[in-house]
């Protein structure tokens, strides 16, 4: 039996072949309501706390919807302008009984039609005492938008039936020359060829829609060959697949930094990109009357091309520009500081005292990587508490993705849940991590360092949508703090550093031969200013981090200033919205939409 949290009664469960029929019956109720538009029997359908999240099937934006009547408002005010119709369960993952966020729910993915294409989603019904299923949880998503679908598979292109080639320009010779842009300007200029850039320009060249990505460094995967040696991805590789070409079989669970960047690399070959390498973005201007972008790029031989796009999307990341805030006593110091970007190795501090400002993941990597190097003393210097977990409790956050289920479909169920219930999601993972991660954080206690579980205990992943990073997962420095062989030190007992040591509030010194400033990346906002002027970046406003409605502020849709989107994240963070970023740049060169968000991020279709 099951308590229904509303009204605090048991229910008993259906058995799991009634999934498909409870979610069957409810689809066909929620279409003839939404056919009539009839408020109270679409209200009829959801329960008090029910939310919806949408993304793009109806708004054209990522939006949230919390409780009855919002979700009921919005539903059949939305539903008007799209339509939609003929929904199914979508039977390629059979609808079952499962627990989610404490609740036991039917979970079945579907699919719908929209006057603009092709839609899918994920519903949770929760039981009550009558027997009655009505919505806790409702996600619809847009597949793609009718007529101009992706060209993939049965739609892929296809040259003078592939034979008839004789006497034309090579494949090759018209790649390169199409490359060079010297004849048009493209449709998009995406900034970056990180796992962003890629994933954006990937799916705009599966929609047909010209784009070039141009990147800074010498080859595409530099900005992960660059960074300090032992890194390695700390997320199993089924989670980590870019769009279209998944890692090969072969992969080790977890990618070594080189490897990815290898792959990034023989991604964007192999995805026929356009990339222009060695290649800096220094800005541009908006022009409202032609609805395009004068931007500049300069190549490594001085030279600077202007380009005119329609669309710029700023792929760098949240982790462009080093940040070493203040430190007492820094500027007195005479010996090697590093940030952790210059950071390559401990092997050439064998011997040495160091301390390593920053508790994050990269300030616990590099630390553990020079005790393993022989360094004589290794002191980490905590600003503030960090969530850490470990490896085993991060497999397991992700284990839906081992699971045999296709890519597309885990991620789907990942983005299934609406803001309130993918804060509950977490905070229910967070008290089976607690449970497995006692040894590991009585270890850390030990030692001195502080750990959190975030201000609403939800834990490490949405501490990096909050904050872009705060965690940590543990592959081995408890052990190593907890035992002493690495020290650790809050930021508020450090009294300065002087030209050779550092001293601390309780009077004690260590001599210091390298200080690593460990302390992240400033945010994409600075960026802004510095490309676009300060006019542009107040009409961008925040980036990254929650909105009122749990939705991330800024990425991976419109924003305030027409035409300039951002993109950032991890790997999986990059594949599951990028996806959707495409659509949106597709709508606006189809004229469904303007380039830019309206105030209230809900702009209608335009009809055609």
């Amino acid at each position: 039996m099951t308590v229904d949290s509303e009204t605090n009664t048991e229910v008993a469960p259906p058995e799991s072949s009634d999934a498909r029929r409870i979610a069957v019956t409810w689809l066909s109720e929620l279409e003839a309501a939404l056919t009539e538009t009839d408020h109270s029997a679409v209200a009829d359908l959801f329960t008090a706390d029910a939310s919806w999240r949408d993304l793009l099937a109806l708004s054209w934006t990522f939006s949230t919807f919390t409780g009855n009547s919002e979700v009921t408002k919005s539903l059949v005010e939305l539903s008007q302008d799209r339509r939609p119709h003929h929904f199914e369960v979508a039977d390629r993952v059979p609808a079952n009984i499962c627990e989610r966020a404490a609740r036991q729910v039917v979970e079945a993915y579907i699919s719908f039609s929209t006057d603009t294409g092709e839609c899918e989603g994920v519903v949770r019904l929760a039981a009550e005492p009558t027997g009655r299923y009505r919505a806790w949880t409702l996600m619809t998503s847009l597949d793609g938008i009718r007529g101009h679908e992706k060209l993939v598979g049965s739609r892929r292109p296809r040259t003078d039936h592939g034979l008839k080639r004789f006497g034309v320009d090579s494949w090759a010779r018209k790649r390169a020359e199409r490359k060079q842009f010297s004849d048009r300007d493209p449709a998009v200029l995406v900034v970056g060829g990180g796992q962003s850039g890629l994933s954006v320009a990937a799916h705009l060249g599966a929609l047909g829609i010209d784009a070039l990505i141009v990147e800074k460094n010498e080859r595409i995967g530099d900005n992960w060959r660059s960074r300090y040696e032992s890194l390695v991805l700390h997320t199993e590789t089924p989670v980590n697949h870019l769009p279209y070409l998944p890692f090969p079989e072969t992969f080790p669970d977890f990618v070594p930094k080189d490897m990815l960047g290898n792959w990034f690399e023989t991604y964007s070959r192999a995805l026929d990109l356009a990339v222009w390498t060695n290649t800096e973005f220094l800005g541009g201007e908006y022009d409202e009357r032609t609805a395009s972008w004068t931007v500049r790029v300069r190549h490594d031989d001085g030279t600077v091309r202007v380009l005119q796009p329609r669309h710029v999307v700023i792929a760098v990341g949240l982790s462009s520009t080093p940040r070493t805030p203040e430190f007492p006593g820094l500027a007195r110091y005479e010996g090697p500081v590093l940030h952790s970007s210059q950071f390559r190795s401990g092997r050439e501090f064998s011997g040495k005292k160091v301390v390593v400002v920053g508790a994050g993941n990269s300030g616990c990597d590099i630390a553990q990587d020079l005790y393993a190097y022989g360094a004589a003393e290794v002191t980490l210097i905590q600003r503030g508490a960090i969530t850490v977990i470990s490896l085993n409790a991060a497999i397991m956050m992700f284990s839906l993705y081992s699971s045999g289920m296709s890519t597309e479909d885990c991620d789907l169920l990942a983005l299934a849940d609406p803001y309130p219930v993918m804060i509950r999601s977490h905070q229910e993972i967070t008290k089976v991590i607690r449970g497995m991660d006692t040894d590991m954080s009585a270890k850390l206690g030990a030692g001195g360092f502080e750990t959190t579980y975030g201000e609403d205990e939800s834990g490490s992943s949405i501490q990096y949508f909050r904050k872009g990073g705060g965690y940590y997962v543990d592959v081995g420095i408890a052990e190593l703090i907890g035992s002493g062989a690495i020290s650790v030190r809050q930021h508020a007992e450090v009294e300065h550093l002087t030209p050779h040591d550092i001293e601390f509030t309780d009077g004690s010194t260590s001599e210091v031969d390298l200080v690593v400033f460990a302390t992240g990346y400033e945010g994409v906002e600075p960026s802004v200013d510095r490309l676009f002027g300060k006019g542009t970046a107040a009409k961008v406003g925040p980036l990254w981090g929650f909105d009122p409605s749990g939705e991330l502020r800024g990425m991976f849709t419109r924003t305030g200033q027409p035409g300039l989107w951002f993109v950032a994240g991890g790997i999986p963070h990059a594949r599951w919205f990028s996806h959707y970023t495409a659509l949106q740049l597709q709508a606006c060169e189809l004229g469904l939409i303007s380039p830019v968000a309206d105030e209230g991020h809900d702009e209608r279709v335009r009809q055609h």
